[in-house]
């Protein structure tokens, strides 16, 4: 018997469901927001001072480096990871017997304080700085932001059937069902940074470019947008 009553109560909603007088809405929300968090990839590696193979600058030097002048900045330590470690090939002459291997280590580093990373880079040695460039972006409220946006579109679907309720001489009840069809593509921002590369060579004859990237952003505002579809009952 109790099983008989569930599934006729059951049936019972759903036929009621199905058959009450209602209207389907979407409602729609957007908002430009300028992302405050960078993610920067720097690559640094070991050189030789003016081409002198007993001067190594080593890659712990140019770590301290960047490690120091990243909290300097308001970097914290969980957000500054190491990404690659790879060693390459130096030449110092053009017998094989004489090539040596140099390390380099890739970072990825979380900054917060834009206005700080001219002043970062400028602590690091250029000669040992390889590359930099922005492989992410992000926001500090970025759930806060979600949940306005999804509050924005579910008013706007209800608004939304009120107009169809009025054209029709009804009026708008309560929500039947609520379908959240937002997808916030944080992490599909394509970086746009500008960067320029400056060569700088070393003074002996045989010398050794070293290209190091220093980084002019404009973060530019991203346009992020809400859908939600709702069924409203009409009265």
């Amino acid at each position: 018997m109790l099983v008989i009553c569930t599934l006729s109560l059951a049936k019972a909603q759903t036929n009621n469901f199905e058959s009450s007088r209602k209207v389907s809405t979407r409602g729609y929300a957007e908002r430009e927001v300028t992302p405050d968090i960078v993610y920067i990839s720097i690559s640094l590696r070991e050189y030789f001072v003016d081409g002198n193979t007993k001067k190594k600058v080593d890659i712990e030097t140019l770590e301290k480096q960047l490690y120091d002048a990243a909290l300097s900045i308001g970097v914290k330590k969980e957000d500054f990871n190491i990404q690659n470690i790879y060693s390459y090939n130096y030449d110092s002459s053009k017998k094989k017997e004489n090539k040596q291997l140099l390390q380099a280590k890739q970072y990825r580093i979380k900054v917060s304080n834009l206005n700080g990373l001219n002043n970062m880079l400028d602590q690091v040695d250029p000669k040992g700085l390889q590359s930099t460039s922005i492989n992410g972006y992000d926001h500090s409220q970025k759930r806060q932001i979600e949940k306005e946006l999804k509050i924005a579109a579910v008013q706007d679907a209800r608004t939304n059937a009120e107009i169809i309720a009025t054209a029709t001489g009804d009026k708008i009840g309560k929500a039947l069902a609520i379908n959240d069809n937002s997808s916030f593509g944080w992490n599909d921002i394509v970086p746009t940074p500008r960067m320029y590369a400056m060569a700088a060579k070393t003074a002996s004859s045989e010398a050794d470019t070293t290209g190091t990237g220093s980084l002019d952003i404009n973060v530019r505002p991203i346009k992020l947008t809400c859908n939600i579809d709702g069924i409203f009952e009409l009265l």
